[in-house]
């Protein structure tokens, strides 16, 4: 229990001031402020400093009020790149309190959310002065890590993801099972060591050591709430992390190099080698290895790496987890994904006869179509002609006489002319054509018959053999089975050539295919309540509150988050039907039980798309449509963010007309507020969600303690906060209040 805030548990945090005071005592020099770009770069982590001296000289801004509303204007357009920004920051004054010229205390920047059971657990969370602290912390500590960091600890889900798809050849592989176990001192003992090997700051090191005692640091390895924008993540621990498993990086980069080295490739492109590989990927505190050798060498790995993880850092390791498996015949879990090595084919299956037929029945079609438009088109060329003479026709009978200015005679023979070579040449493509003028141009030609040439001049014969060899060239059609038999043949040898290439492919060669837990995404979907126990969408009535934009938002937020992290599975398709059917259904449902009619006129109101009115009367679309969900693929190069937070929390809205409350959304200075109630989903269901089989695994959970807290919100913020578009983090939660007024 944190000492400091022991007595922050017997009281109820409601709204404070966000200024802070301001009050002057003691003159003192005050570093030079933070640019709008430097700010930027500092808040998207991707500012690397030389060394940890612009850290201390931000340490004494933190508590400054001007550096908080340059990071309000910051914050606001980078969420909302319409509104207004300057780029000079608020000027800072030349005096400030003594206090604030000091580093700050972690433990004074905290703020103890309660819960609302009494035997939950509270949760510290950091104000806005001390997030900016620890991201100019992690930033400093990745100027100095991140060059030396390995090419296989990857920071993004999904570039892990593709790199293991890439893999060919895998035979065995084997995870890292890390079982759940708190960030102990003997671990924060080992990281400042770690640190400290590379940065010679004791004033540095003193800070990092106060974060981890106040607990504004505090995580779990093995656990599942790492990296996924939930309230109780810190902007230390991916970093935190990455150092902390940097030996096991470099013991895996030594066993790489030594393979490689036993194990050279050989450079003959007649030979088909496929030399011993061990790769390996680590997302924070996630590591699978895989290797193209044998089961020994596989086990050799393990048992090195475990040293490393039992005897160097001090982790405790699940044995039976971490067993070596075969990567043909077993599946492996990863990053909330499944792998398996497999033959190409499987990947890329060949076109059943079934599909063949049903495709040259559609070329067929399609010709046929093609060739219907085309007479149509001439029929109705052929009426308007007919038309065009008949009133010349009339027009000359009656007496009448045409002049023109020019002379066209020219400009109508070139054009029958040209309709005439299109109609020889169209009409001596038919096969049945060319055979009826062939016959009647060779029938009765006694000038074939010997004793008649030998009487005739040898010119006149030559000339007639010439002619009946033209004729043969040009009118002589093949035999329809011998062109048929010719196309089979070449047809037949193709696929011959197709069949065999496969093979070899099967024999020599395995990929990696990742597939969606499919089972896993169908209890969460029946754990959240949109389907029921026979597996049918249902109604989700806590919903029923909200306005109808806001229900549509909700779920566009969960379907949008499932489609965009399983983007890069095999089995993409059956993700897309959860939400196509499952998400879309439930949701004219709830439509549906909130306005008291059937799903039948819900649908009619609102179409397939759920498009619903704004304020002006625009109809906007929210919920993927069809269509769009139908032309998804892997084309996702951002690293989404899982579904967790917007799947197990609902903002209900509450009836209160009066809101003066501000919005809490990092830094709006909206006024016109709703106040939503956040309902989790783990409390809803009074469900442990460590306890697996209740809950689904591998799926996070907001802490508990932010269960049925108020929070003021603005429009806009409401339904970025519902679409997905930004989470907790983006709000500021230690304003968070549980009494309404």
């Amino acid at each position: 229990m944190l000492p400091r805030l022991a007595r922050a548990r017997r009281r109820v945090l409601l709204p404070t001031p966000r200024a802070l005071s301001t009050t002057t005592t003691t003159t003192v020099a005050v570093p030079a402020p933070l640019s709008a770009a430097e700010l930027e770069a500092l808040l998207r982590r991707d500012h690397y400093s030389a060394s940890t001296r612009r850290f201390h000289s931000l340490l004494p801004l933190l508590s400054h009020p001007s550096l908080l509303l340059a990071s309000a204007l910051l914050l606001r357009h980078r969420s909302h790149p319409s509104l207004p920004f300057s780029d000079q920051p608020p000027p800072l004054p030349t005096t400030t309190t003594a206090a604030a010229a000091a580093p700050p205390s972690p433990s004074s920047h905290l703020r103890l959310i309660l819960p609302s059971r009494l035997k939950g657990r509270p949760l510290p969370l950091p104000s806005l002065p001390l997030r900016l602290a620890m991201l100019s912390a992690a930033s400093a500590l990745d100027a100095v890590f991140a060059p030396r960091a390995a090419t296989f600890a990857y920071r993004a889900r999904h570039a892990a993801i593709r790199y293991l798809r890439s893999i060919a050849n895998a035979t065995w592989f084997f995870r890292v099972a890390i079982p759940r176990q708190p960030f102990a001192p003997r671990h924060v003992r080992r990281l400042l060591d770690a640190i400290s090997g590379k940065v010679d700051d004791p004033g540095f090191m003193d800070y990092l050591r106060e974060l981890f005692l106040s607990d504004a640091v505090a995580f779990e390895l093995g656990g599942s709430e790492l990296c996924r924008g939930l309230p109780q993540e810190s902007e230390l621990t991916s970093t935190l992390l990455n150092i902390f498993f940097d030996p096991v990086d470099r013991e895996v980069m030594a066993i790489r190099e030594e393979v490689h080295k036993k194990n050279p490739r050989v450079k003959d492109d007649s030979v088909r080698h496929m030399p011993v590989r061990v790769y390996a990927v680590r997302y924070l505190d996630e590591t699978m290895v895989v290797t193209s050798g044998s089961k020994m060498l596989t086990l050799e790995v393990r048992d090195r790496i475990l040293s490393v993880l039992e005897r160097g850092l001090e982790v405790k390791v699940d044995r039976f987890g971490i067993s070596v498996h075969s990567a043909v015949s077993e599946k492996m879990e990863f990053l909330g994904m499944e792998f398996q090595a497999v033959p190409p084919s499987v990947l890329h299956p060949p076109m059943s006869e079934k599909a063949k037929r049903a495709r040259k029945m559609y070329l067929k079609r399609k010709a046929a179509e093609a060739q219907e438009l085309k007479n149509a088109r001439e029929t109705r060329r052929k009426k308007l002609g007919l038309k065009i003479l008949n009133h010349l026709f009339k027009k000359v009978r009656r007496g009448h006489e045409f002049e023109f200015a020019f002379r066209i005679e020219d400009e109508v023979r070139q054009e029958f002319k040209g309709w005439a070579e299109e109609t020889v040449v169209e009409y001596f493509k038919s096969q049945e054509h060319r055979r009826h003028w062939h016959r009647l141009f060779t029938s009765g030609d006694f000038l074939s018959l010997n004793r008649v040439r030998d009487q005739l001049p040898t010119a006149l014969v030559d000339s007639y053999d010439h002619l009946q060899e033209t004729l043969d060239k040009f009118l002589m059609p093949r035999r329809g089975h011998d062109i048929t038999e010719d196309e089979e043949m070449l047809a037949e040898e193709e696929d011959e050539r197709q069949y065999e290439k496969r093979i070899v492919e099967d024999l020599t060669e395995l990929k990696m295919r990742v597939n969606a837990p499919i089972e896993l995404v169908r209890k969460a979907v029946k754990l959240a309540g949109f389907t029921n126990s026979m597996g049918r969408p249902r109604p989700i009535k806590l919903l029923i509150c909200l306005d109808d934009a806001n229900i549509i938002k909700w779920y566009a937020g969960v379907g949008r988050r499932w489609l965009d992290f399983f983007c890069c599975c095999r089995n993409f398709k059956m993700v897309k039907i959860v939400v196509s059917y499952h998400l879309r259904f439930s949701c004219f449902l709830t439509l549906a039980e909130k306005h008291e009619c059937t799903k039948r006129q819900a649908i009619s109101h609102y179409t397939k798309d759920l498009k619903v009115t704004n304020e002006n009367g625009v109809p906007e679309v929210y919920f993927p449509t069809e269509k769009e969900i139908k032309m998804m693929g892997d084309k996702n190069l951002s690293d989404p963010k899982p579904v967790d937070g917007a799947l197990t929390m609902i903002l209900v809205r509450l009836a209160v007309d009066d809101t003066s409350l501000p919005c809490l959304a990092h830094f709006c200075a909206g006024t016109d507020t709703a106040l939503y109630r956040i309902r989790l989903l783990q409390n809803r269901l009074n469900v442990d969600p460590l306890n697996e089989k209740k809950w689904v695994q591998g799926l996070s959970a907001i802490h508990e303690s932010l269960n049925k807290k108020c929070l003021p919100l603005c429009s806009i913020h409401a339904s970025d906060l519902l679409l997905g578009k930004i989470t907790l983090r983006d709000i500021d939660c230690t304003q968070l209040f549980v009494d309404v007024v």
